[in-house]
């Protein structure tokens, strides 16, 4: 079949690479793999193979005909023909599961399919996912960099993460521009840090990064109002309770420190100056 572009489809050929994902996964026999977007079944066939149970999700309605054709013959294969963004991953499995996900995504979808399956972290319990290269170096990026930012906060205040391998242009059809790379995100329990309210971290961090050339308190500035700050003259005040230089960068905070003033952000005492 012939690639869309307006789904970023790159298929995997040969067996190389897709290979070395599955001996990365290592699925079980009888464990429950969630693969999001199979596209030829390079990786589904790989992962059957092991004894797995694999449910696909797949978006493109052409491929899906030929999915149920090649591995429409085993009970331990289930295709969902869905929009990955739309689909409660957790009721695809029995409660209580804590299953592995296998996915290949395309750029487009990326940042928000790994924030939806990490919103799923009380069923998922890993994810191995290729990307483009470019973005598992944010997804890992360290506080301090070009790279570090929105990305690397929310996925490291969840996941341990380890980058993998890269994949070549070359192992797909057709051949991208850039080189992607296989990512292992191993979500946590609880957080890295302690945060009082997860949805005013993650604003607070898209508030902070919105702007990088400017300062923290620049950012704040700008977007208080997202925050339910009530006057922006209570900003440097805050940014003292929390230890903060106002005149940093958002590139320089730990998770840590984002975490310290998302806190005070919720704690009317702080923000009275009381």
């Amino acid at each position: 079949m012939r690639p869309k572009r307006r789904l970023g489809q790159n298929f995997l050929t040969g067996n190389h690479y897709p290979e070395r994902i599955v001996d990365s996964v290592r699925p079980a026999p009888g464990e429950s793999i969630l693969e999001i977007g199979p596209g030829e079944g390079a990786l589904t066939r790989l992962l059957l193979a092991t004894g797995a149970r694999v449910t696909a999700i797949e978006i493109d309605p052409d491929l899906v005909p030929q999915l149920r054709q090649k591995f429409g013959d085993t009970n331990r294969f289930e295709l969902l023909e869905a929009d990955a963004l739309r689909v409660d991953f957790c009721r695809l499995f029995a409660e209580g599961s804590r299953i592995r996900v296998v996915a290949n995504l395309p750029y487009y979808i990326s940042t928000p399919l790994i924030q939806r399956l990490i919103e799923h972290r009380h069923c998922i319990a890993e994810m191995t996912l290729m990307l483009q290269r470019e973005v598992v170096e944010r997804i890992i990026a360290p506080p301090g960099g070009k790279e570090y930012g929105y990305l690397s906060v929310l996925v490291q205040l969840h996941a341990e993460v380890a980058s993998l391998f890269d994949v070549p242009p070359g192992a797909f059809r057709p051949a991208p521009k850039v080189t992607s790379s296989v990512v292992r995100l191993r979500l946590r329990q609880t957080p890295i840090v302690p945060v009082i309210n997860e949805r005013r971290f993650l604003v607070l961090a898209q508030v902070l990064f919105a702007q990088r050339r400017k300062t923290i308190l620049n950012n704040l500035r700008a977007g208080f109002g997202r925050l339910g700050i009530a006057s922006v003259e209570r900003l440097p005040m805050l940014l003292e309770s929390a230890g903060l230089d106002g005149r940093r960068r958002a590139e320089t905070l730990s998770i840590a420190e984002l975490a310290q003033l998302a806190n005070l952000l919720g704690n009317p005492d702080a923000e009275s100056g009381t």
